[in-house]
């Protein structure tokens, strides 16, 4: 599967970056949020996921996501996700970066994840900013507000703002210094996540690509895999376990 470039590269301490995307949450069955049925299906994600949305009418968009919750409350990590938590404690350095917001790297172990979109089990307040892990509601008032009158929205990046500065500069930082790159289940496209494979490269990193079909990166990767990444990530990380 594997070259013998890639299983050398992966038994010496080097400097490891991962970025993952949709693709590897859709294998848990995490749900895209287009097409569903009942009453979301008359709005279109990008009719939801955004400021004006929110302000305009945010009874219907707190509702959207508490419905959103509760779906991804229930779905579990997979190989994929738990053959990363492995891994990290394999290199000295391992960073994950993701693009995705349901929290399944850190159910399977994951420590310090740099969350490129936020994380939809967190909230904050739109006016003083603060951060609130979970809302117990206490009234039947949708959305809760903050303590200082402002509305509490879901923490994560809507279409049209900006990911947050800490989060895509440190994955920058890490994506120009490490020696492997891994895109798995990324498209690809969207940027500046989509810089962050570039970046790597263009540094001398040795890039890897794990996705069910071929991307925009395909080309520049050093070795891609094509298929489920809950089957090619538990055969990579066995390669390690054998380093010492």
């Amino acid at each position: 599967m594997a070259s013998e470039v890639l299983k050398t590269f992966l038994k010496k301490d080097k400097r490891v970056a991962v970025l993952t995307g949709a693709g590897i949450s859709a294998e848990s069955g995490v749900p895209t949020f287009r097409g569903e049925d009942g009453l979301w299906k008359k709005f279109k994600p990008e009719e939801l996921a955004t400021f004006d949305a929110f302000i305009s009418n945010p009874q219907l968009v707190w509702e959207w996501y508490e419905y959103r919750r509760k779906l991804i409350s229930e779905v579990k990590p997979n190989p994929a996700h738990y053959s990363l938590a492995e891994m990290q404690g394999y290199f000295e350095s391992f960073h994950l970066i993701t693009q995705n917001v349901d929290g399944l790297h850190q159910k399977a172990g994951s420590k310090e994840v740099i969350e490129l979109h936020g994380n939809i089990k967190r909230n904050k307040c739109i006016s003083c900013d603060k951060r609130f892990e979970e809302i117990e509601l206490t009234s039947k008032e949708m959305p809760p507000k903050c303590r200082c009158g402002g509305l509490i929205r879901p923490d994560v990046v809507w279409f049209g703002e900006m990911l947050p500065a800490e989060a895509i500069n440190k994955a920058h930082e890490l994506s120009s210094k490490c020696d492997i790159f891994f895109s798995i289940g990324t498209s690809a496209v969207v940027y500046p996540a989509a810089s962050l494979p570039l970046i790597a490269k263009k540094a001398g990193a040795y890039l890897v690509e794990v996705n069910l079909e071929r991307t925009e990166l395909s080309h520049l990767a050093d070795e891609v895999f094509l298929g489920k990444a809950g089957e090619i990530m538990p055969e990579i990380a066995g390669f390690i376990k054998d380093k010492d």
